[in-house]
């Protein structure tokens, strides 16, 4: 038989190890946390969203907007096309059998960032189409592009929006065959399709094929592979062109070929980066919160 005195202290064993153990964790988790950053990069839905030519203009209507009694109240009313302002395209938008926007996976709505920085290009051929090219030189600098990643052309079209007139390039924004404005080559568009299998690709204009196409070829490549586009994408350089995840928060629309959408990014600034305008206290007092809760539902 053990003697009393030695009883009482394996009594306290346990939980002072347990202490122990939960202050450990928390100077390894707050040694080694991270700040995340939220980056919208959406244009608002508005009376000025841009519309191809063809779909009806973005209505608001306000329904009630008033005390009601002791209390405020408001209630409004919206229409749009689904193909307005930054919106996703289904599948189905360019290709009978693809997935209509409520059969979208939320899995291939998010993915790892990659931004390809054509701005300078751009600039001097507005008619530019991102090259397999574009992408090798990519990977060149930021290593091979992730399966399942977001990846999305930086015309620095993105600062026109939303005037109709410089967004479509045109004086007369209602007549395609005048578009002129840069997008995907469908080699490109092929190549991350078939050797990177990426989820997403987008551009920071209204299509992701260039002004002066006629045959939509990379819509068509998109939808017959099930992958999705976004388009008039806005505020790409605020995120790197290397180390975000994008989400593509579309609406579910039930047979949608497409539909509005709040793309946003989170981008990893790293502990040295933390700011009061980051999301790091948040995030690390909320998973050590967890870590601590599990610990303490653990039997020892």
């Amino acid at each position: 038989m053990l003697p009393e005195r030695f009883s009482q202290c394996h009594k306290l064993e346990k939980p002072v190890q347990r202490m122990l153990y939960l202050f450990m964790i928390s100077l390894l988790f707050l040694g080694s946390s991270n700040c995340m950053r939220i980056v919208d990069l959406t244009h608002e839905q508005s009376i000025s969203t841009i519309f191809w030519p063809g779909n009806p203009q973005y209505n608001f209507t306000i329904l009630f907007r008033n005390f009601s009694g002791s209390y405020w109240y408001e209630s409004n009313s919206f229409s749009t096309a689904e193909h307005g302002g930054t919106h996703v395209d289904s599948p189905a938008h360019f290709y009978k059998g693809g997935w209509r926007t409520q059969q979208i996976p939320m899995e291939k709505l998010v993915g790892r960032g990659a931004i390809i920085n054509v701005k300078q290009k751009a600039s001097t051929n507005p008619d530019y189409r991102v090259s397999v090219a574009d992408l090798i030189d990519y990977e060149d600098t930021y290593g091979r592009i992730p399966s399942g990643a977001v990846v999305i052309m930086n015309s620095g079209w993105s600062d026109k929006y939303p005037d109709p007139n410089a967004v479509f390039n045109t004086t007369n924004p209602s007549d395609p065959n005048t578009f002129h404005f840069p997008a995907w080559h469908e080699d490109a568009a092929s190549w991350l399709i078939n050797k990177r299998n990426i989820n997403i690709i987008g551009v920071d204009t209204p299509s992701t094929d260039y002004g002066q196409s006629k045959t939509f070829p990379v819509h068509i490549l998109l939808g017959k592979h099930n992958k999705i586009g976004v388009e008039n994408v806005g505020f790409l350089d605020q995120i790197p062109e290397s180390g975000s995840t994008v989400f593509v928060a579309v609406v579910k629309l039930r047979d949608g070929s497409g539909g509005p959408a709040r793309v946003f990014a989170m981008v990893d600034e790293g502990k040295d980066q933390c700011t009061s305008g980051s999301n790091c206290q948040f995030y690390s007092a909320s998973l050590l919160i967890a870590i601590i809760l599990f610990v303490l539902t653990q039997k020892y």
